[in-house]
């Protein structure tokens, strides 16, 4: 695909070929987000009781799958250049993965999928926010009109926690990954050589390797270890491989309209396979979120028909 520009084509085969990548990049973009909604219902199935057995495992698989992943694509010496290139940008960005993946499994415990799904669904425009309070990068009077409708829905479902109706923890933590996701994302945007795929996978090492000393034990039975290794190496490193690959190869407004695909299923999933429904003040609040979201990123698709750097989609949020 880098070699595309220096490859001489006719004038009408050309046409063709974008059209065909970027028919690949949005397939593989929404099998990213298919892949991601079903971590909350498969974590849901995992019996182990101690929540740092489980960010140990699933982030040892996902480590395990993506290290392979960019061996077979990369190759030794070529994964070796991407760690080398991240930098302090990747570090950061790794850390921040670190954190919100580890807090995605402990609020499992505290509160439900959809609390946590329907919160980071507000990433974009938070990042939009801690990029204004840092870099003082413009922010369009609607995005602030998105950005405060944000903070209302995010009001709203966190409301829960101070009558005693759902855990503080739970909300709290669901907060915590969405600002680490908009750190990460301000990080990359700011920092546009640090990869993805390298930094996220390092993040899960650092996960795993936080878990390992907290962890009560590491035994777990067979059939926790199938739903650890589809919550690692499935839900979460095939769900990165495929975003990584496709986001690549379509607008970064496409690519943010399709994760959206993973705060809808999300709660369907839980709520079909495990019949757990969110409370009212979820529902209402992760509609105020998810709506200005779609706002947000409808404007990105009027001022921008295609990016002025394709491959520049910023931080996901894999959980």
């Amino acid at each position: 695909m880098n070699d595309r520009a220096a490859s001489q084509h006719s004038v009408a085969a050309a046409p063709q070929a974008s059209r065909r990548e970027e028919n690949i990049g949005l397939l593989l973009v929404f099998l990213s987000a298919l892949f991601w909604s079903f971590g909350g219902a498969i974590a849901r199935f995992i019996e182990t009781g101690d929540s740092w057995t489980v960010v140990f495992w699933r982030s040892f698989w996902a480590a395990a799958f993506l290290f392979g992943f960019m061996m077979w694509r990369d190759g030794w010496r070529g994964m070796l250049k991407m760690f080398g290139d991240m930098g302090l940008p990747g570090f950061a960005v790794a850390l921040c993965f670190a954190t919100a993946s580890t807090s995605f499994v402990v609020a499992l415990a505290y509160t439900t999928v959809a609390n946590i799904l329907l919160m980071q669904a507000g990433v974009p425009l938070i990042a939009a926010l801690i990029a204004w309070v840092l870099f003082r990068e413009r922010v369009a009077g609607a995005t602030w009109a998105a950005i405060a409708a944000v903070i209302c829905g995010v009001a709203i479902m966190v409301s829960e926690s101070f009558n005693g109706q759902v855990s503080p923890i739970g909300d709290g933590l669901a907060l915590l990954i969405a600002f680490a996701f908009s750190i990460a994302t301000v990080i990359t945007r700011r920092f546009a050589h640090v990869r993805m795929t390298p930094a996220t996978c390092l993040g899960t090492v650092f996960a795993a390797l936080f878990a390992f000393t907290q962890a009560e034990y590491l035994a777990v039975v067979p059939r926790d270890m199938g739903f650890l290794f589809a919550f690692g190496a499935l839900n979460l490193g095939l769900g990165l491989a495929c975003f990584a690959t496709g986001a690549r190869l379509i607008p970064a407004a496409f690519a943010a309209l399709l994760g959206t695909f993973e705060t809808i299923l999300g709660p369907v999933w839980v709520w079909l396979i495990h019949a757990e429904v969110p409370s009212a003040r979820t529902v209402l609040g992760g509609a105020v979120v998810f709506v200005a979201l779609l706002v947000h990123i409808g404007l990105e698709f009027k001022r921008q028909t295609r990016p002025q750097k394709p491959g520049t989609t910023g931080m996901p949020s894999p959980h």
